[in-house]
Protein backbone atom coordinates (compact mmCIF):
# COMPACT_ATOMS: atom_id res chain seq x y z
CA UNK A 1 0.00 0.00 0.00
CA UNK A 2 1.35 3.61 -1.10
CA UNK A 3 2.36 5.55 2.25
CA UNK A 4 -0.83 6.71 4.03
CA UNK A 5 -1.42 10.58 4.52
CA UNK A 6 -4.24 10.04 7.02
CA UNK A 7 -3.72 7.70 9.90
CA UNK A 8 -6.09 7.72 12.06
CA UNK A 9 -7.59 5.60 15.46
CA UNK A 10 -11.14 6.60 14.62
CA UNK A 11 -13.41 6.14 11.29
CA UNK A 12 -12.97 8.40 8.37
CA UNK A 13 -15.36 9.85 6.24
CA UNK A 14 -14.31 10.57 3.28
CA UNK A 15 -15.85 13.60 0.89
CA UNK A 16 -16.36 13.45 -2.81
CA UNK A 17 -16.90 15.93 -5.12
CA UNK A 18 -20.44 14.25 -6.07
CA UNK A 19 -24.22 15.59 -4.91
CA UNK A 20 -24.68 14.86 -0.77
CA UNK A 21 -27.63 15.02 0.38
CA UNK A 22 -28.57 17.40 3.13
CA UNK A 23 -28.17 15.80 6.67
CA UNK A 24 -25.85 13.72 5.09
CA UNK A 25 -22.58 14.95 6.62
CA UNK A 26 -23.65 15.29 9.49
CA UNK A 27 -24.55 11.74 9.91
CA UNK A 28 -21.57 10.10 8.12
CA UNK A 29 -19.44 12.48 10.72
CA UNK A 30 -21.45 10.94 13.97
CA UNK A 31 -20.27 7.51 12.73
CA UNK A 32 -16.91 8.44 11.45
CA UNK A 33 -15.44 11.80 12.91
CA UNK A 34 -12.49 12.40 11.07
CA UNK A 35 -13.30 13.99 7.21
CA UNK A 36 -11.06 13.77 4.71
CA UNK A 37 -11.64 15.48 1.01
CA UNK A 38 -11.48 14.11 -1.88
CA UNK A 39 -10.25 16.96 -4.64
CA UNK A 40 -13.49 18.65 -5.17
CA UNK A 41 -15.39 17.49 -1.92
CA UNK A 42 -13.33 19.91 -0.16
CA UNK A 43 -15.56 22.35 -1.61
CA UNK A 44 -18.70 20.56 -0.36
CA UNK A 45 -16.89 20.37 3.52
CA UNK A 46 -16.29 23.70 3.48
CA UNK A 47 -19.39 24.88 2.24
CA UNK A 48 -21.29 22.54 4.95
CA UNK A 49 -18.90 24.42 7.66
CA UNK A 50 -16.14 21.76 8.25
CA UNK A 51 -12.35 21.82 7.77
CA UNK A 52 -11.25 18.21 6.30
CA UNK A 53 -7.95 17.00 8.36
CA UNK A 54 -6.64 15.85 4.74
CA UNK A 55 -7.59 17.01 0.83
CA UNK A 56 -6.14 14.16 -1.45
CA UNK A 57 -6.59 14.12 -5.43
CA UNK A 58 -5.23 15.81 -8.35
CA UNK A 59 -6.80 18.73 -7.59
CA UNK A 60 -8.52 19.12 -10.91
CA UNK A 61 -11.98 20.30 -9.12
CA UNK A 62 -10.89 21.90 -6.28
CA UNK A 63 -11.94 25.92 -6.25
CA UNK A 64 -9.09 28.16 -5.87
CA UNK A 65 -11.53 30.00 -2.39
CA UNK A 66 -11.22 26.20 -1.12
CA UNK A 67 -7.54 25.97 -1.58
CA UNK A 68 -6.70 28.96 -0.44
CA UNK A 69 -8.88 28.93 2.84
CA UNK A 70 -7.59 25.08 3.11
CA UNK A 71 -4.32 25.10 4.94
CA UNK A 72 -1.47 24.47 3.02
CA UNK A 73 0.06 21.04 5.34
CA UNK A 74 -3.52 19.39 4.27
CA UNK A 75 -3.25 19.87 1.15
CA UNK A 76 -2.10 16.91 -0.73
CA UNK A 77 -2.14 17.09 -4.62
CA UNK A 78 -1.09 13.42 -6.60
CA UNK A 79 -0.54 14.98 -9.88
CA UNK A 80 -0.95 11.07 -11.68
CA UNK A 81 -3.72 10.58 -13.90
CA UNK A 82 -3.85 6.61 -13.68
CA UNK A 83 -6.01 6.14 -10.78
CA UNK A 84 -9.33 8.07 -9.89
CA UNK A 85 -9.22 10.41 -6.72
CA UNK A 86 -10.95 8.37 -4.54
CA UNK A 87 -8.43 5.42 -5.46
CA UNK A 88 -5.52 7.81 -4.40
CA UNK A 89 -7.37 8.49 -0.99
CA UNK A 90 -8.28 4.88 -0.26
CA UNK A 91 -4.68 4.20 -1.04
CA UNK A 92 -3.33 6.80 1.09
CA UNK A 93 -6.23 6.72 4.05
CA UNK A 94 -5.54 4.01 7.17
CA UNK A 95 -8.42 3.48 9.57
CA UNK A 96 -10.83 1.28 11.23
CA UNK A 97 -13.25 1.97 8.45
CA UNK A 98 -14.12 4.85 5.82
CA UNK A 99 -17.23 6.15 5.06
CA UNK A 100 -17.68 7.51 1.07
CA UNK A 101 -19.97 10.00 0.79
CA UNK A 102 -20.55 11.99 -2.64
CA UNK A 103 -19.08 8.75 -4.78
CA UNK A 104 -22.73 7.32 -5.85
CA UNK A 105 -25.55 8.67 -7.80
CA UNK A 106 -25.15 11.66 -9.92
CA UNK A 107 -22.89 10.95 -12.87
CA UNK A 108 -22.93 7.27 -13.71
CA UNK A 109 -19.56 6.81 -14.67
CA UNK A 110 -17.97 8.21 -11.83
CA UNK A 111 -20.15 5.75 -9.72
CA UNK A 112 -19.34 2.18 -11.72
CA UNK A 113 -15.58 3.66 -11.00
CA UNK A 114 -15.99 4.03 -7.44
CA UNK A 115 -17.60 0.49 -7.04
CA UNK A 116 -14.79 -0.65 -9.51
CA UNK A 117 -12.46 1.10 -6.86
CA UNK A 118 -13.55 -0.78 -3.91
CA UNK A 119 -12.09 -3.72 -5.43
CA UNK A 120 -9.04 -2.08 -5.76
CA UNK A 121 -8.16 -1.32 -2.04
CA UNK A 122 -9.41 -4.87 -0.77
CA UNK A 123 -7.67 -4.32 2.58
CA UNK A 124 -10.02 -1.18 3.34
CA UNK A 125 -13.23 -1.79 4.94
CA UNK A 126 -15.43 1.03 3.24
CA UNK A 127 -18.70 1.52 2.92
CA UNK A 128 -20.10 3.88 0.13
CA UNK A 129 -23.27 6.08 1.03
CA UNK A 130 -26.04 6.83 -1.75
CA UNK A 131 -29.13 8.87 -1.84
CA UNK A 132 -31.16 5.11 -1.07
CA UNK A 133 -28.40 2.52 -0.71
CA UNK A 134 -25.02 1.48 0.56
CA UNK A 135 -22.94 -0.74 -1.08
CA UNK A 136 -19.25 -2.46 -0.34
CA UNK A 137 -17.11 -5.08 -1.36
CA UNK A 138 -18.11 -8.60 0.19
CA UNK A 139 -15.14 -9.93 2.23
CA UNK A 140 -14.27 -13.57 2.59
CA UNK A 141 -16.08 -14.35 4.86
CA UNK A 142 -19.48 -11.99 6.41
CA UNK A 143 -21.64 -12.24 8.89
CA UNK A 144 -24.95 -9.77 9.59
CA UNK A 145 -28.11 -9.46 11.12
CA UNK A 146 -30.57 -7.70 8.94
CA UNK A 147 -34.30 -7.60 8.91
CA UNK A 148 -36.19 -10.20 7.50
CA UNK A 149 -37.48 -9.25 3.81
CA UNK A 150 -34.61 -6.64 3.46
CA UNK A 151 -33.41 -6.19 -0.28
CA UNK A 152 -29.47 -7.61 -0.71
CA UNK A 153 -28.06 -7.21 -3.89
CA UNK A 154 -24.85 -9.18 -5.06
CA UNK A 155 -23.08 -7.93 -8.39
CA UNK A 156 -19.93 -9.35 -8.98
CA UNK A 157 -17.40 -7.26 -11.03
CA UNK A 158 -15.67 -10.13 -11.91
CA UNK A 159 -15.42 -14.09 -11.45
CA UNK A 160 -16.25 -15.28 -8.27
CA UNK A 161 -18.09 -18.03 -6.05
CA UNK A 162 -19.84 -18.08 -3.11
CA UNK A 163 -22.13 -19.72 -0.18
CA UNK A 164 -24.81 -17.65 1.76
CA UNK A 165 -26.96 -18.44 4.11
CA UNK A 166 -30.45 -16.62 5.29
CA UNK A 167 -30.79 -15.72 1.26
CA UNK A 168 -33.96 -16.37 0.11
CA UNK A 169 -32.14 -17.39 -3.49
CA UNK A 170 -28.30 -19.11 -2.32
CA UNK A 171 -25.40 -18.66 -4.25
CA UNK A 172 -23.81 -21.80 -3.52
CA UNK A 173 -22.44 -23.49 -6.68
CA UNK A 174 -22.98 -20.76 -8.65
CA UNK A 175 -20.61 -18.41 -10.86
CA UNK A 176 -21.43 -15.17 -10.56
CA UNK A 177 -19.89 -12.79 -13.59
CA UNK A 178 -20.63 -9.52 -14.74
CA UNK A 179 -21.43 -10.42 -18.48
CA UNK A 180 -23.34 -13.74 -16.63
CA UNK A 181 -25.61 -15.06 -13.76
CA UNK A 182 -25.44 -11.83 -11.24
CA UNK A 183 -27.17 -11.76 -7.89
CA UNK A 184 -29.07 -8.31 -7.43
CA UNK A 185 -33.17 -8.36 -5.85
CA UNK A 186 -32.52 -10.86 -3.83
CA UNK A 187 -33.57 -10.59 -0.03
CA UNK A 188 -32.54 -11.56 3.19
CA UNK A 189 -34.70 -14.70 4.66
CA UNK A 190 -33.45 -15.42 8.39
CA UNK A 191 -31.90 -12.84 10.97
CA UNK A 192 -28.51 -13.95 10.09
CA UNK A 193 -26.90 -13.92 6.80
CA UNK A 194 -23.56 -15.38 6.07
CA UNK A 195 -21.49 -14.82 3.04
CA UNK A 196 -18.03 -15.98 1.77
CA UNK A 197 -16.21 -15.61 -1.48
CA UNK A 198 -13.77 -16.77 -3.21
CA UNK A 199 -12.08 -13.95 -4.51
CA UNK A 200 -13.31 -10.01 -3.75
CA UNK A 201 -15.17 -9.61 -6.25
CA UNK A 202 -18.44 -9.10 -5.39
CA UNK A 203 -20.08 -5.98 -4.16
CA UNK A 204 -23.40 -5.89 -1.91
CA UNK A 205 -25.97 -3.64 -2.49
CA UNK A 206 -28.54 -2.83 0.52
CA UNK A 207 -30.90 -0.20 1.91
CA UNK A 208 -29.53 2.75 4.18
CA UNK A 209 -31.42 1.26 6.88
CA UNK A 210 -28.33 -1.20 7.06
CA UNK A 211 -25.60 1.13 7.19
CA UNK A 212 -24.91 0.76 11.14
CA UNK A 213 -25.54 -2.91 11.23
CA UNK A 214 -22.61 -3.37 8.18
CA UNK A 215 -20.32 -1.17 10.01
CA UNK A 216 -20.23 -2.83 13.17
CA UNK A 217 -20.13 -6.46 11.03
CA UNK A 218 -17.15 -5.81 8.44
CA UNK A 219 -13.79 -7.45 10.05
CA UNK A 220 -11.26 -5.32 10.70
Amino acid sequence: MTDAIVQSPENVTLLGAGAVASGDLSMALELAPVLVAADGGADTALKAGVMPAAVIGDFDSVSAATRAAVPPERQHRIAEQETTDFDKCLARICAPLVLGLGFLGARLDHELAALSGLLRAPGTRCILIGTADIAFLVPPQLSLRLAVGMRLSLFPFGAVRGESQGLEWPIDGLELAPGGRIGTSNRVSAPLVRLRTDTPALVAILPRAALADVAGALPG
